[in-house]
């Protein structure tokens, strides 16, 4: 186990992004094979944690370098998926974390 002071910046935001979007399939019921009645499914969790990794994300760009298109693929992947588990789906731009990304569709 390395010291946390040893670990660059660009590894502990990355392993922070993908926590955070392992967390947010979770709760989106991605990892079931019926993601709409997985015991899992919670979009309240679900857009707390999409949020904090818009944030994340968002302040972080410019240091993730080639990581930063990956990461940013996935945030959008998970915003499209939260729009299409929810009953009622946001507007184009209010949908979870999009007041730091901007709209997706």
């Amino acid at each position: 186990m390395r010291e946390l002071a040893d670990v660059p910046a660009v590894e502990v935001i990355s392993r922070s992004a993908v926590m955070l979007m392992s967390s947010a399939a979770e709760k989106l019921g991605l990892s079931d094979e019926d993601p709409e009645n997985s015991p899992h499914l919670d979009l309240d969790e679900a857009r707390r944690v999409i949020t904090a990794l818009a944030g994340l994300v968002t302040a972080s760009v410019e240091f993730l370098g080639p990581h930063a298109g990956p990461i940013r693929e996935g945030l959008q992947a998970l915003q499209r998926a939260f729009r299409e588990q929810s009953a009622h789906p946001d507007a184009p731009g209010a949908g979870p974390g999009e007041k730091y990304t901007g709209p997706v569709y």
